[in-house]
Protein backbone atom coordinates (compact mmCIF):
# COMPACT_ATOMS: atom_id res chain seq x y z
CA UNK A 1 0.00 0.00 0.00
CA UNK A 2 1.41 3.38 -1.03
CA UNK A 3 1.16 6.47 1.12
CA UNK A 4 1.08 9.91 -0.50
CA UNK A 5 1.79 12.82 1.84
CA UNK A 6 2.88 16.46 1.95
CA UNK A 7 6.05 17.46 3.69
CA UNK A 8 6.87 20.78 5.30
CA UNK A 9 7.40 23.38 2.64
CA UNK A 10 4.69 21.97 0.38
CA UNK A 11 6.68 19.08 -1.17
CA UNK A 12 4.64 15.97 -2.01
CA UNK A 13 6.13 12.50 -1.76
CA UNK A 14 5.07 8.89 -2.05
CA UNK A 15 6.35 5.96 -0.02
CA UNK A 16 5.80 2.27 -0.82
CA UNK A 17 7.38 -1.16 -0.37
CA UNK A 18 8.87 -2.76 -3.46
CA UNK A 19 8.83 -6.50 -4.23
CA UNK A 20 11.76 -7.12 -1.89
CA UNK A 21 10.04 -5.34 0.99
CA UNK A 22 12.38 -2.39 0.86
CA UNK A 23 10.87 1.00 1.65
CA UNK A 24 11.19 3.39 -1.28
CA UNK A 25 10.27 7.06 -1.74
CA UNK A 26 9.43 9.21 -4.75
CA UNK A 27 9.41 13.02 -4.52
CA UNK A 28 7.08 14.96 -6.83
CA UNK A 29 7.81 18.54 -5.74
CA UNK A 30 5.32 21.25 -4.96
CA UNK A 31 1.81 20.52 -6.23
CA UNK A 32 -1.70 21.75 -5.63
CA UNK A 33 -3.86 19.47 -3.52
CA UNK A 34 -5.98 18.59 -6.54
CA UNK A 35 -2.98 17.71 -8.71
CA UNK A 36 -1.46 15.71 -5.86
CA UNK A 37 -4.67 13.68 -5.49
CA UNK A 38 -4.68 12.85 -9.22
CA UNK A 39 -1.02 11.86 -9.32
CA UNK A 40 -1.37 9.88 -6.07
CA UNK A 41 -4.26 7.84 -7.45
CA UNK A 42 -2.45 6.91 -10.66
CA UNK A 43 0.91 6.28 -8.98
CA UNK A 44 -0.81 3.91 -6.57
CA UNK A 45 -2.31 2.07 -9.57
CA UNK A 46 1.16 1.81 -11.14
CA UNK A 47 2.66 0.47 -7.89
CA UNK A 48 -0.10 -2.15 -7.53
CA UNK A 49 0.35 -3.22 -11.15
CA UNK A 50 4.13 -3.39 -10.70
CA UNK A 51 3.87 -5.56 -7.58
CA UNK A 52 1.36 -7.87 -9.27
CA UNK A 53 3.28 -7.93 -12.59
CA UNK A 54 0.07 -6.79 -14.29
CA UNK A 55 -1.04 -4.01 -16.60
CA UNK A 56 -2.23 -0.77 -14.99
CA UNK A 57 -5.87 0.27 -15.50
CA UNK A 58 -6.66 1.91 -18.89
CA UNK A 59 -7.31 5.28 -17.29
CA UNK A 60 -3.81 5.26 -15.77
CA UNK A 61 -2.30 4.24 -19.10
CA UNK A 62 -4.04 7.20 -20.76
CA UNK A 63 -2.85 9.49 -17.96
CA UNK A 64 0.73 8.40 -18.55
CA UNK A 65 0.56 9.47 -22.21
CA UNK A 66 -0.26 13.03 -21.11
CA UNK A 67 2.08 13.21 -18.12
CA UNK A 68 5.19 15.38 -18.31
CA UNK A 69 8.51 13.93 -19.40
CA UNK A 70 10.03 14.76 -16.01
CA UNK A 71 7.32 12.87 -14.12
CA UNK A 72 7.50 9.86 -16.42
CA UNK A 73 11.29 9.79 -16.02
CA UNK A 74 10.91 9.61 -12.20
CA UNK A 75 8.40 6.77 -12.44
CA UNK A 76 10.58 4.93 -14.96
CA UNK A 77 13.58 5.21 -12.61
CA UNK A 78 11.61 3.20 -10.04
CA UNK A 79 10.55 0.66 -12.67
CA UNK A 80 6.87 1.66 -12.50
CA UNK A 81 6.70 2.43 -16.22
CA UNK A 82 8.89 2.30 -19.30
CA UNK A 83 11.24 5.09 -20.24
CA UNK A 84 9.85 7.66 -22.60
CA UNK A 85 11.98 8.46 -25.59
CA UNK A 86 12.47 12.22 -25.86
CA UNK A 87 12.59 12.62 -29.64
CA UNK A 88 13.80 15.91 -31.10
CA UNK A 89 12.63 17.05 -34.51
CA UNK A 90 16.01 17.36 -36.27
CA UNK A 91 17.50 14.01 -35.22
CA UNK A 92 14.19 12.23 -35.85
CA UNK A 93 13.98 13.63 -39.40
CA UNK A 94 17.53 12.37 -40.04
CA UNK A 95 16.62 8.92 -38.71
CA UNK A 96 13.44 8.83 -40.80
CA UNK A 97 15.24 9.72 -44.03
CA UNK A 98 18.02 7.22 -43.29
CA UNK A 99 15.45 4.46 -42.83
CA UNK A 100 13.77 5.34 -46.14
CA UNK A 101 17.09 5.47 -48.00
CA UNK A 102 17.96 2.02 -46.66
CA UNK A 103 14.58 0.63 -47.78
CA UNK A 104 14.73 -0.40 -51.48
CA UNK A 105 10.97 -0.01 -51.85
CA UNK A 106 11.41 3.78 -51.67
CA UNK A 107 12.78 5.45 -54.80
CA UNK A 108 15.20 8.36 -54.84
CA UNK A 109 12.45 10.60 -56.23
CA UNK A 110 10.16 9.75 -53.32
CA UNK A 111 12.88 10.53 -50.79
CA UNK A 112 13.72 13.73 -52.65
CA UNK A 113 10.07 14.80 -52.45
CA UNK A 114 10.24 14.69 -48.63
CA UNK A 115 13.15 17.08 -48.30
CA UNK A 116 11.50 20.50 -48.92
CA UNK A 117 8.77 19.76 -46.37
CA UNK A 118 11.18 18.44 -43.74
CA UNK A 119 13.60 21.33 -44.27
CA UNK A 120 10.76 23.80 -43.74
CA UNK A 121 9.61 21.98 -40.58
CA UNK A 122 13.13 22.10 -39.16
CA UNK A 123 13.53 25.78 -40.00
CA UNK A 124 10.15 26.70 -38.52
CA UNK A 125 10.21 24.62 -35.31
CA UNK A 126 13.96 24.19 -34.80
CA UNK A 127 16.02 20.99 -34.70
CA UNK A 128 15.93 20.87 -30.88
CA UNK A 129 12.13 21.06 -30.62
CA UNK A 130 10.76 17.94 -28.86
CA UNK A 131 8.14 16.26 -31.06
CA UNK A 132 5.89 15.81 -28.04
CA UNK A 133 5.58 19.58 -27.58
CA UNK A 134 4.27 20.25 -31.12
CA UNK A 135 0.50 20.77 -30.96
CA UNK A 136 -2.20 20.81 -33.61
CA UNK A 137 -2.38 24.58 -33.14
CA UNK A 138 1.34 24.80 -33.94
CA UNK A 139 0.73 22.72 -37.07
CA UNK A 140 -2.05 25.01 -38.27
CA UNK A 141 0.22 28.03 -37.83
CA UNK A 142 2.95 26.22 -39.81
CA UNK A 143 0.41 25.51 -42.56
CA UNK A 144 -0.42 29.20 -42.83
CA UNK A 145 3.28 30.04 -43.26
CA UNK A 146 3.64 27.35 -45.95
CA UNK A 147 0.59 28.63 -47.80
CA UNK A 148 1.94 32.20 -47.77
CA UNK A 149 4.93 31.04 -49.82
CA UNK A 150 7.99 33.17 -50.54
CA UNK A 151 8.42 36.61 -52.02
CA UNK A 152 4.71 37.35 -51.87
CA UNK A 153 3.87 34.39 -54.13
CA UNK A 154 1.43 32.05 -52.31
CA UNK A 155 1.69 28.31 -52.83
CA UNK A 156 -1.11 26.46 -54.60
CA UNK A 157 -3.64 24.78 -52.30
CA UNK A 158 -2.77 21.28 -53.52
CA UNK A 159 0.94 21.98 -53.01
CA UNK A 160 0.22 22.91 -49.39
CA UNK A 161 -1.82 19.75 -48.94
CA UNK A 162 0.99 17.60 -50.34
CA UNK A 163 3.34 19.15 -47.78
CA UNK A 164 0.86 18.29 -45.04
CA UNK A 165 0.72 14.71 -46.32
CA UNK A 166 4.49 14.40 -45.96
CA UNK A 167 4.42 15.98 -42.50
CA UNK A 168 1.74 13.47 -41.49
CA UNK A 169 3.95 10.64 -42.75
CA UNK A 170 6.83 11.83 -40.57
CA UNK A 171 4.71 12.18 -37.43
CA UNK A 172 2.92 8.87 -38.06
CA UNK A 173 6.36 7.27 -37.94
CA UNK A 174 6.96 9.04 -34.63
CA UNK A 175 3.73 7.51 -33.28
CA UNK A 176 4.83 4.04 -34.46
CA UNK A 177 8.15 4.44 -32.64
CA UNK A 178 6.22 5.63 -29.56
CA UNK A 179 8.10 8.93 -29.58
CA UNK A 180 4.68 10.66 -29.44
CA UNK A 181 1.22 9.42 -28.58
CA UNK A 182 -0.75 11.04 -31.37
CA UNK A 183 -0.12 12.83 -34.64
CA UNK A 184 -0.71 16.59 -34.25
CA UNK A 185 -1.14 16.90 -38.05
CA UNK A 186 -3.98 14.36 -38.12
CA UNK A 187 -6.86 16.91 -38.05
CA UNK A 188 -5.41 18.91 -40.99
CA UNK A 189 -6.85 18.26 -44.46
CA UNK A 190 -4.33 16.61 -46.74
CA UNK A 191 -6.27 15.08 -49.63
CA UNK A 192 -5.88 17.11 -52.82
CA UNK A 193 -8.86 18.98 -54.24
CA UNK A 194 -10.09 19.42 -57.78
CA UNK A 195 -8.42 22.43 -59.41
CA UNK A 196 -9.56 22.44 -63.02
CA UNK A 197 -8.98 26.11 -63.81
CA UNK A 198 -5.54 25.25 -65.20
CA UNK A 199 -6.71 22.41 -67.42
CA UNK A 200 -5.66 22.66 -71.05
CA UNK A 201 -6.35 20.31 -73.96
CA UNK A 202 -3.35 20.14 -76.32
CA UNK A 203 -4.94 19.79 -79.76
CA UNK A 204 -3.41 17.57 -82.47
CA UNK A 205 -2.55 20.71 -84.47
CA UNK A 206 -0.71 22.23 -81.53
CA UNK A 207 1.06 18.93 -80.82
CA UNK A 208 2.26 18.71 -84.44
CA UNK A 209 3.62 22.27 -84.27
CA UNK A 210 5.44 21.63 -80.99
CA UNK A 211 6.93 18.38 -82.31
CA UNK A 212 8.23 20.25 -85.35
CA UNK A 213 9.86 22.85 -83.07
CA UNK A 214 11.72 20.26 -80.96
CA UNK A 215 15.49 20.72 -81.50
CA UNK A 216 16.60 17.08 -81.09
CA UNK A 217 15.49 13.44 -81.05
CA UNK A 218 15.70 13.55 -77.26
CA UNK A 219 13.17 16.36 -77.04
CA UNK A 220 10.93 14.83 -79.72
CA UNK A 221 10.85 11.63 -77.65
CA UNK A 222 10.21 13.51 -74.40
CA UNK A 223 7.29 15.37 -75.92
CA UNK A 224 5.86 12.41 -77.85
CA UNK A 225 6.03 10.05 -74.86
CA UNK A 226 4.19 12.51 -72.63
CA UNK A 227 1.66 13.71 -75.25
CA UNK A 228 0.87 10.50 -77.18
CA UNK A 229 2.15 7.89 -74.74
CA UNK A 230 0.68 9.57 -71.66
CA UNK A 231 3.84 8.89 -69.63
CA UNK A 232 4.67 10.77 -66.46
CA UNK A 233 7.51 13.19 -67.08
CA UNK A 234 10.33 13.04 -66.14
CA UNK A 235 10.16 9.78 -64.12
CA UNK A 236 8.59 7.38 -66.64
CA UNK A 237 9.96 9.12 -69.73
CA UNK A 238 13.59 8.97 -68.58
CA UNK A 239 13.22 5.36 -67.37
CA UNK A 240 12.16 3.99 -70.78
CA UNK A 241 14.77 1.68 -72.37
CA UNK A 242 15.00 0.54 -75.98
CA UNK A 243 14.60 -3.05 -74.80
CA UNK A 244 11.17 -2.03 -73.43
CA UNK A 245 9.95 -1.12 -76.94
CA UNK A 246 8.47 -4.31 -78.43
CA UNK A 247 8.40 -3.34 -82.08
CA UNK A 248 7.08 -6.70 -83.31
CA UNK A 249 4.13 -6.57 -80.89
CA UNK A 250 3.23 -2.87 -81.34
CA UNK A 251 3.56 -2.04 -77.66
CA UNK A 252 6.08 -0.94 -75.03
CA UNK A 253 6.67 -1.56 -71.33
CA UNK A 254 6.52 1.23 -68.75
CA UNK A 255 8.35 0.48 -65.53
CA UNK A 256 6.84 3.05 -63.19
CA UNK A 257 8.00 3.71 -59.64
CA UNK A 258 4.52 4.87 -58.57
CA UNK A 259 2.56 1.91 -59.97
CA UNK A 260 3.15 -1.60 -61.21
CA UNK A 261 4.70 -2.26 -64.61
CA UNK A 262 2.21 -1.69 -67.42
CA UNK A 263 1.98 -2.32 -71.17
CA UNK A 264 1.10 0.60 -73.47
CA UNK A 265 0.21 0.45 -77.19
CA UNK A 266 2.74 1.81 -79.65
CA UNK A 267 0.41 4.47 -80.97
CA UNK A 268 1.08 5.51 -84.61
CA UNK A 269 2.15 9.06 -83.69
CA UNK A 270 4.55 7.65 -81.11
CA UNK A 271 5.93 4.88 -83.32
CA UNK A 272 7.03 7.39 -85.97
CA UNK A 273 9.00 9.47 -83.46
CA UNK A 274 10.55 6.47 -81.67
CA UNK A 275 11.59 4.68 -84.87
CA UNK A 276 13.44 7.77 -86.12
CA UNK A 277 15.12 8.23 -82.73
CA UNK A 278 16.13 4.55 -82.71
CA UNK A 279 17.74 4.85 -86.13
CA UNK A 280 19.69 7.92 -84.95
CA UNK A 281 20.66 6.47 -81.54
CA UNK A 282 24.35 5.62 -80.95
CA UNK A 283 25.36 1.98 -80.99
CA UNK A 284 24.54 0.24 -77.73
CA UNK A 285 22.30 3.03 -76.43
CA UNK A 286 20.31 1.78 -73.44
CA UNK A 287 17.77 4.52 -72.85
CA UNK A 288 15.40 6.15 -75.32
CA UNK A 289 16.32 9.60 -74.00
CA UNK A 290 20.10 9.57 -74.13
CA UNK A 291 21.39 13.05 -73.30
CA UNK A 292 18.71 14.86 -71.30
CA UNK A 293 18.79 12.33 -68.45
CA UNK A 294 19.18 14.43 -65.33
CA UNK A 295 16.00 13.86 -63.31
CA UNK A 296 16.75 17.04 -61.34
CA UNK A 297 17.07 19.18 -64.48
CA UNK A 298 14.30 21.71 -65.05
CA UNK A 299 12.77 20.32 -68.23
CA UNK A 300 9.84 22.72 -67.99
CA UNK A 301 11.95 25.81 -68.73
CA UNK A 302 13.36 24.37 -71.95
CA UNK A 303 9.98 22.99 -72.95
CA UNK A 304 8.40 26.43 -72.51
CA UNK A 305 10.93 27.81 -75.00
CA UNK A 306 10.11 25.02 -77.47
CA UNK A 307 6.37 25.69 -77.22
CA UNK A 308 6.95 29.42 -77.70
CA UNK A 309 9.17 28.69 -80.71
CA UNK A 310 6.24 26.75 -82.18
CA UNK A 311 4.19 29.97 -82.10
CA UNK A 312 1.99 28.78 -79.22
CA UNK A 313 1.49 30.36 -75.82
CA UNK A 314 2.78 27.87 -73.21
CA UNK A 315 -0.16 26.22 -71.48
CA UNK A 316 -0.39 25.69 -67.70
CA UNK A 317 1.14 22.53 -66.19
CA UNK A 318 2.97 21.70 -69.42
CA UNK A 319 3.69 17.99 -68.88
CA UNK A 320 0.66 17.25 -66.72
CA UNK A 321 -1.71 18.57 -69.39
CA UNK A 322 0.07 16.49 -72.04
CA UNK A 323 -0.77 13.40 -70.00
CA UNK A 324 -4.28 14.67 -69.20
CA UNK A 325 -4.94 15.30 -72.91
CA UNK A 326 -3.92 11.75 -73.82
CA UNK A 327 -5.97 10.31 -70.95
CA UNK A 328 -9.00 12.19 -72.27
CA UNK A 329 -8.48 11.02 -75.86
CA UNK A 330 -7.98 7.36 -74.89
CA UNK A 331 -10.97 7.32 -72.54
CA UNK A 332 -13.22 8.76 -75.24
CA UNK A 333 -12.02 6.44 -78.00
CA UNK A 334 -11.26 3.18 -76.16
CA UNK A 335 -13.11 3.42 -72.84
CA UNK A 336 -12.11 4.13 -69.26
CA UNK A 337 -10.90 0.60 -68.42
CA UNK A 338 -8.29 0.77 -71.21
CA UNK A 339 -7.36 4.36 -70.40
CA UNK A 340 -6.65 3.52 -66.76
CA UNK A 341 -4.73 0.34 -67.66
CA UNK A 342 -2.55 2.01 -70.29
CA UNK A 343 -1.83 5.19 -68.28
CA UNK A 344 -1.48 3.56 -64.87
CA UNK A 345 -4.02 5.36 -62.70
CA UNK A 346 -7.44 4.65 -61.25
CA UNK A 347 -10.71 5.96 -62.64
CA UNK A 348 -11.12 8.05 -59.48
CA UNK A 349 -7.76 9.74 -60.01
CA UNK A 350 -8.41 10.19 -63.73
CA UNK A 351 -11.79 11.82 -63.11
CA UNK A 352 -10.25 14.13 -60.51
CA UNK A 353 -7.04 15.12 -62.29
CA UNK A 354 -6.96 14.07 -65.95
CA UNK A 355 -10.20 13.67 -67.92
CA UNK A 356 -11.36 16.90 -69.55
CA UNK A 357 -14.37 18.19 -71.47
CA UNK A 358 -13.21 19.41 -74.89
CA UNK A 359 -14.70 21.77 -77.50
CA UNK A 360 -15.43 18.73 -79.68
CA UNK A 361 -17.56 17.30 -76.87
CA UNK A 362 -19.73 20.43 -76.84
CA UNK A 363 -20.00 20.40 -80.65
CA UNK A 364 -20.96 16.73 -80.63
CA UNK A 365 -23.58 17.31 -77.94
CA UNK A 366 -25.04 20.14 -80.06
CA UNK A 367 -25.25 17.83 -83.07
CA UNK A 368 -22.57 19.69 -84.99
CA UNK A 369 -19.17 18.83 -86.33
CA UNK A 370 -16.08 20.45 -84.94
CA UNK A 371 -15.76 22.49 -88.17
CA UNK A 372 -19.30 23.78 -87.81
CA UNK A 373 -18.68 24.66 -84.18
CA UNK A 374 -15.48 26.49 -85.12
CA UNK A 375 -17.34 28.40 -87.84
CA UNK A 376 -20.01 29.57 -85.40
CA UNK A 377 -18.08 32.65 -84.19
CA UNK A 378 -17.57 33.71 -87.83
CA UNK A 379 -21.27 33.30 -88.51
CA UNK A 380 -22.11 35.31 -85.41
CA UNK A 381 -19.75 38.06 -86.60
CA UNK A 382 -21.41 38.04 -90.03
CA UNK A 383 -24.87 38.31 -88.48
CA UNK A 384 -23.68 41.17 -86.32
CA UNK A 385 -22.40 43.02 -89.42
CA UNK A 386 -25.75 42.45 -91.17
CA UNK A 387 -27.62 43.79 -88.15
CA UNK A 388 -25.47 46.91 -88.04
CA UNK A 389 -26.03 47.54 -91.79
CA UNK A 390 -29.79 47.13 -91.37
CA UNK A 391 -29.81 49.57 -88.46
CA UNK A 392 -27.84 52.11 -90.51
CA UNK A 393 -30.30 51.85 -93.44
CA UNK A 394 -33.26 52.20 -91.10
CA UNK A 395 -31.75 55.31 -89.52
CA UNK A 396 -31.10 56.87 -92.97
CA UNK A 397 -34.73 56.28 -94.06
CA UNK A 398 -36.02 57.84 -90.85
CA UNK A 399 -33.85 60.90 -91.43
CA UNK A 400 -35.22 61.27 -94.98
CA UNK A 401 -38.81 61.23 -93.74
CA UNK A 402 -38.28 63.99 -91.21
CA UNK A 403 -40.65 67.08 -91.91
CA UNK A 404 -39.00 70.27 -93.10
CA UNK A 405 -40.63 72.25 -90.27
CA UNK A 406 -39.08 70.70 -87.23
CA UNK A 407 -40.48 73.20 -84.78
CA UNK A 408 -41.70 71.46 -81.62
CA UNK A 409 -45.41 70.69 -81.37
CA UNK A 410 -47.26 72.84 -78.88
CA UNK A 411 -48.69 71.22 -75.81
CA UNK A 412 -52.24 71.95 -77.15
CA UNK A 413 -51.74 69.51 -80.00
CA UNK A 414 -52.15 69.80 -83.78
CA UNK A 415 -55.79 70.89 -83.90
CA UNK A 416 -57.07 74.24 -82.58
CA UNK A 417 -58.57 74.17 -79.12
CA UNK A 418 -62.32 73.83 -78.87
CA UNK A 419 -64.57 75.01 -76.07
CA UNK A 420 -66.85 72.67 -74.23
CA UNK A 421 -70.43 72.19 -75.41
CA UNK A 422 -73.01 74.37 -73.63
CA UNK A 423 -74.51 71.41 -71.88
CA UNK A 424 -71.18 69.97 -70.89
CA UNK A 425 -70.52 66.27 -70.59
Amino acid sequence: MASFYQRKGGQWSCQYEDRSGERRSISFGKLSKRAAATIGRHVENLIDAHLASAQPPPETTRWLTEASDKLVAKLAKHGLTGERRLALLGPFVDEFLASRIADPSFSELTIKSYRPTFAHLREYFGDDRPLRTITTGDCRQWRAVVAAGKGGKPRQENTVRKWITKAKTLFNAAVEFEAIDRNPFAPLEASTVKVRERDYFVTPEEAAAVLEACPSHDWRCIFALSRWGGLRCPSEVLALRWEDVLWDRDRFVVRAHKTEMRIVPLFPELETVLSRAFDAAPEGAEYVVTKTRDAEANLRTTFEKIVTRAGITPWPKLFHNNRATRATEIEKRYGSHKATAWLGHSEKVAAKHYWQITDDDFAEAAGKSAAQSAAAPARRALHEDERQVAEAIHAAVCDALQPLDTRPVAEAGLEPARGLPPTGF
